[in-house]
């Protein structure tokens, strides 16, 4: 029995949001729920859920956002996702009461082909016709009123950027939910009573297919809903929609007969109720004629890049020192109130030392997503594939491609889950391969660590170019590289095959709005501050451990021998000396019989051809999991190795180290061999798990492990081989 809250939860009624690509859909959703929104996965897939709740007058529903689709013909996981939860095909989900399509004022007759679709689902829909704003400022006149009764939908004007008439578009969506939406005639009636009679059938033989998922059947070969169909149908139906399709289509196609009806419904109602002054070519359209030629894209997009990365280094420094300086203060404080012993080294050196050390990252990770995301919102990232299509295609693939790339910027799981949009299997699958390669925000982090504290902090041009964020830039570009040449090896071996062709929608440049930015940012911190506050800090405590226990009784003894010793030999100035000297040693001892100092020893001959020591190897080790997770291990390795460590940053501390010779185990050799394996290394157990699950099979994700891991070890040992 369904608890009460359970309940609850089933009777809300739903309100499904839809739309085109690049219409605005998410801007407005952030608008109409502002902070009362959560993203999860739906049951069984991993595309992502996001919804929110709708409040008016007293009123609420909860609001679904359905991914960007152009049409109910289904042919990707999301676009079938789209479909099910219009249908009502998903568990622990009502089917939506009401559904609230958006459509970009200045593309009308395109947007309108999906509205047109989802007005023959029987549910009430509501048009909300973004960028009003914008269709004014162009001369776009609309009766909204008349629109609507042409189309049989309530259309609403709005400019969600601006928020404006939010509240009617709220009203309007209430009004609707206890509404009979209209009839409306089928565009192709031959078709549509054939799928009905061929559902009857279908039925009786105990499928579930609804009779609008047989027509889509029917009208979209070789789409989802086909596919579906054969998983249900007897073989004796199958044959009998082929053989319809066949008839019905007259030699044609049905997808194409149901587009030239539709378009031709659409221009004749957009015909009477919409108009369109001639307009003077805005700054707007000269930039877009400007960006798209080859030569002057390409240029841009390197500057644009190399722009950022400049901001990452030299922008968040102020924000940094602040917060390194907070956890220096504190670990001040503890020491000073605490007395020497486990929980103080637990605190200052695990917690502290492991937390605070990725913490301080945070400034360089948001203005890394700001970045990413203005340029998202403004529309240049589309251009950005547009440009990049030649270069994909060079190496089997297409701009289509690229486009998850540069999510996996951010993070290789999104990344990985964009792949959906793919139609071809092969080149799904290598770019599922090429994706883990670029440069995603767990590894800023370690670049920006090893970068600090290695690379001058030159500057050219008048100080806007440093030689740190260009450092940063080659990594980036090192990241591409690796992913563009392991995709053209797989499209020449085992996924070889024809290259696809690219067609991407350009959607106007357009100012991002910043309340939508800002909440993306947010979400952006919580994720990264959760990580660090639940793995990093789990992981740092567990290294701590490890680094701190066993505490052997004869070393304490031993160095307590020396210390009564130089007490009574030296005074003054010479005896604070030795002593400290005394206090270094005997921490290095104790991190050394340490369990994780053991196995570190047991396991740095592996890696001792890199010039790493057994610190660095165990901090690698443990970071396989989650590659930022290094930092924290860092920490608290030269923490707890270090007596004076909460008075020097951890740069300090990694500048400092040296081998049991007394070399430094820091050359410059050995960062570039470090940095080149960090570029090339999978190092991401959520990545590996996304990479089995979209594959649906382990042998790609362990074949990508083995590959890149082996990669970043030749490549640091290259590295260091050759430069030492």
């Amino acid at each position: 029995m369904a608890s009460p809250a359970t309940a609850a939860v089933h009777d809300e009624r739903v309100v499904a949001l839809i739309g085109n690509p690049n219409t605005g859909k998410s801007t407005l959703f952030n608008a109409l729920t502002g902070l009362k929104q959560k993203t999860a996965n739906y049951p069984g897939v991993t595309v992502e859920r996001h919804t929110g709740t709708l409040e008016h007058d007293g009123q609420s529903a909860q609001l679904v956002d359905l991914p960007g689709v152009y049409s109910l013909a289904a042919h990707s996981p999301d676009e079938m996702i789209a479909v099910d939860v219009l249908l009502g095909h998903v568990e622990d989900l009502r089917r939506p009461s009401v559904i609230v399509a958006v459509a970009d004022c200045t593309n009308l007759r395109r947007n309108l082909f999906l509205v047109t679709q989802l007005a023959e689902l029987g549910q009430p829909v509501v048009l909300a016709l973004n960028m009003s704003d914008l269709a004014e400022r162009e001369g776009i006149r609309i009766d909204h009123a008349a629109l609507g009764q042409g189309l049989g939908v309530t259309v609403v004007p709005v400019a969600a950027a601006k928020g404006e008439n939010l509240d009617k578009l709220r009203a309007a969506v209430f009004e609707a939910l206890d509404a009979t939406p209209p009839e409306h005639p089928p565009l192709l009636p031959e078709v549509h009573a054939a799928a009905g009679e061929l559902w009857a059938r279908l039925h009786a033989s105990g499928s579930h297919l609804t009779a609008y998922e047989v027509e889509r059947a029917m009208i979209d070969a070789g789409g989802l809903a086909e596919t579906r169909f054969g998983y249900t149908a007897p073989p004796a139906l199958i044959t009998e929609l082929e053989d319809l399709r066949t008839r019905l289509a007259a030699g044609g196609s049905l997808a194409a007969m149901e587009a030239k009806a539709r378009y031709a419904r659409i221009h004749d109602v957009v015909d009477r109720f919409a108009e369109r002054d001639e307009r003077a070519p805005r700054f707007a359209d000269r930039l877009d004629r400007i960006t798209n030629q080859p030569l002057i894209g390409s240029l841009l997009f390197l500057l644009v890049m190399a722009t950022v990365f400049q901001a990452v280094f030299s922008w968040a420094t102020p924000m940094m020192d602040l917060i390194d300086g907070a956890a220096a203060g504190l670990s001040q404080s503890l020491l000073a109130r605490l007395p020497p012993g486990a929980l103080t080294s637990l605190l200052v050196d695990g917690v502290i030392a492991g937390v605070g050390s990725v913490v301080i990252f945070l400034p360089q990770i948001l203005i890394l997503f700001a970045f990413i995301i203005f340029l998202e919102d403004s529309g240049y990232m589309p251009r950005a594939a547009f440009m990049m299509d030649r270069v994909m295609r060079s190496v089997g693939l297409s701009g289509q491609s690229f486009i998850p790339m540069l999510s996996s910027f951010a993070c290789a799981v999104p990344g990985i889950l964009a792949t959906r949009v793919i139609p071809e299997e092969r080149d799904r699958l290598a770019t599922i391969f090429a994706a883990p390669f670029m440069t995603c925000s767990a590894r800023l982090p370690v670049y920006a660590l090893l970068i600090a504290a290695f690379v001058p902090r030159e500057t050219y041009l008048g100080g806007l170019v440093n030689l740190q964020g260009l450092v940063l830039f080659g990594l980036y570009m090192l990241g591409i590289f690796g992913g563009i040449l392991t995709a053209l090896l797989l499209k020449r071996t085992v996924l070889s095959g024809p290259t696809p062709t690219f067609l991407i929608e350009l959607p106007p440049y357009r100012l991002p709005n910043l309340r939508t930015l800002g909440m993306k940012l947010l979400a952006r911190a919580k994720i990264f501050l959760v990580r660090a506050g639940t793995v990093i800090f789990t992981v740092a405590v567990f290294i701590w451990a490890l680094a701190y226990f066993p505490r052997p009784e004869a070393i304490g003894l031993e160095f307590a021998e020396q210390r009564a010793a130089v007490t009574t030999q030296l005074a003054g100035d010479e005896l604070d000396a030795a002593l400290i000297e005394l206090e270094e040693l005997e921490s290095a001892a104790y991190l050394e019989q340490s369990a994780l100092g053991r196995m570190g020893q047991v396991v740095a001959p592996v890696f001792r051809p890199l010039g790493w020591d057994w610190k660095v190897t165990a901090a690698v080790i443990a970071s396989f999991p989650a590659r930022e997770v290094v930092i924290a291990v860092l920490g608290t390795i030269y923490a707890v190795g270090d007596p004076e460590a909460n008075e020097n940053a951890l740069v300090s501390r990694l500048r400092g180290a040296t081998h049991a010779n007394g070399e430094p185990v820091f050359t410059l050799p050995m960062v570039i061999g470090l940095l080149v394996f960090y570029a090339f290394c999978l190092q991401c157990l959520a990545t590996v798990a996304v990479m089995a699950r979209e594959t649906r099979s382990w042998q790609w994700p362990v074949a990508a492990w083995l590959y890149m891991t082996g990669l970043g070890y030749v490549g640091a040992l290259v590295c260091f081989q050759l430069l030492g």
